[in-house]
């Protein structure tokens, strides 16, 4: 069923499917596609989810941002997979398989045993990872039967491991996105008061496993003098995570998500304190999904308020704020994030436009001390071929050796959910440098496998 009362709809044009449609981000996910809309002649938005009552509730709230005047979509929705697929030119993919109370065992088991609890980095990964992948692989089978011109856009996490899943199914046509490397990128260019469009950001590693080296204008390299500016630096959210030192020592920026591995008993000790972030989310939108709104207007309301809360508990697991701080965040307006960087690679698909984006893709020598197919996130340029990965030359050595490690246990655990391999779910594990032991991974394992229904399917009991 159509949201009612398009005020503009194209009659022919490019056609876009978001899987996981019925999800809390899917308004920014309008939000960004609005802003190209004219420009891909979009002329139909499908919003696919496995739950009904989800994709009625996000109906529900993109109507009553619309009537706010933020634009309006052709949107419909379905939870037929077929037919929403079919004949699609975009697929951008936003699932949560086992939904935020799956996200809440994997981040919690390992943090029993002392380790990061975290849905992209260590243990939490690798689980995620193995309970998506049957799914993802699936869709990815459908999308090749329906649709097999079109581009497949991963937002689910992991990033980088599930493109590399997916790339014997789809090929190049797989592209991740994650909207951590651009932010960290519009921040420094907002502290070097120049435009990201005049600049070259020097980024290099894989999702959530990056390092900023340098950011170059005319004048060459403007990172050094950043770090050294006492005012600026100060000023980066890295630096509340990393420490301003820490970051003058190593010479560039770490992606926010290293902060677990060179901070992990504080990450572990603030989840145990209450600062988890499953345990927050799960909790505001149970009440949000379950609320009644009277009217579309009420329901939009309800999500940029539960929007901006969510916002202000972003890594809070990592971060130690003051209230103040925290405070002068809440009417920060709601950023389309990922969505935006998703918006800009359709666009420069779609219109051959040759920009450069940081995207998560297959390696083809932008990093020399990983093998062609190895799936990295590097600044690539984007026209109407794809996105082609630019060589960004030696790394450093110890950055270079957790790429490397990091992409084993990936791999590792792609070959562990293909094969329903213990054996292999378990090396991975005890591979990650945030395990590091073979007993502690056989115990996550046996844990995640006791509380994960899916996994025992697949798996067997222990």
């Amino acid at each position: 069923m159509p949201v009612s009362g398009a005020a503009h709809t194209v009659q022919s044009g490019v056609k876009i499917v978001l899987l996981g449609g019925g999800g809390f981000r899917t308004p920014l996910t309008c939000t960004a596609l609005q802003s190209i809309a004219e420009r891909v002649s979009l002329s139909e938005l499908v919003l696919h989810d496995v739950s009904l009552e989800r994709l009625q509730r996000m109906r529900l709230v993109l109507d009553g941002l619309a009537d706010r005047g933020e634009g309006r979509l052709p949107v419909r929705v379905t939870t037929d997979l077929d037919e929403a697929v079919d004949g699609a030119d975009f697929v951008w993919c936003a699932i949560r398989v086992g939904g935020l109370e799956g996200r809440l065992i994997d981040e919690q088991v390992p943090v029993r045993e002392g380790v990061v609890g975290q849905e992209t980095t260590g243990p939490g990964g690798v689980c995620f990872a193995l309970r998506s992948l049957p799914a993802l692989l699936e869709i990815a089978r459908v999308v090749e039967r329906r649709a097999r011109h079109a581009w497949f856009i991963n937002f689910t996490n992991p990033v980088g491991l599930v493109v590399e899943a997916l790339q014997p199914v789809l090929g190049s046509r797989v592209i991740g996105v994650c909207d951590t490397p651009s932010g960290l990128c519009s921040r420094v260019s907002r502290l070097l008061a120049r435009p990201s469009s005049e600049l070259w950001f020097d980024y290099f590693g894989l999702n959530h496993l990056g390092w900023l080296r340098a950011v170059v204008d005319e004048s060459g390299d403007r990172l050094p003098e950043l770090l050294a500016d006492d005012a600026a630096v100060c000023q980066l959210h890295e630096a509340g995570l990393f420490g301003v030192e820490r970051l003058r020592q190593l010479g560039m920026i770490p992606n926010e998500y290293l902060h677990y591995y060179e901070h992990a008993k504080s990450a572990v000790d603030a989840v145990r304190h209450g600062r988890g972030r499953a345990d927050y989310l799960l909790a505001q939108q149970r009440a949000f999904y379950t609320a009644g709104f009277a009217t579309p207007a009420e329901a939009a309301a309800a999500w940029r308020a539960a929007w901006r809360q969510r916002e202000r508990s972003y890594m809070a697991e990592a971060m130690a704020r003051g209230e103040a701080e925290v405070e002068a965040e809440v009417e920060v307006e709601p950023s389309p994030g990922y969505a935006a960087v998703a918006a800009e690679l359709l666009e420069a698909l779609a219109r051959n436009t040759h920009r450069v984006l940081i995207l998560n893709t297959a390696n083809r020598g932008g990093l020399a001390c990983l093998d062609a197919q190895a799936i990295v996130e590097v600044p690539c340029v984007v026209d109407g071929q794809g996105a082609a990965p630019v060589a960004v030359g030696d790394v450093p050595p110890a950055a270079e050796s957790l790429m490397q490690t990091i992409k084993h246990v990936e791999r590792l655990t792609i070959r562990a959910a293909a094969e329903s391999s213990t054996a292999q779910a378990v090396e991975a594990l005890a591979q990650h440098p945030l395990v590091a032991s073979r007993t502690l991974a056989q115990r996550i394992f046996d844990a995640y496998r006791a509380e994960h229904a899916s996994l025992r399917a697949r798996f067997g009991v222990a």
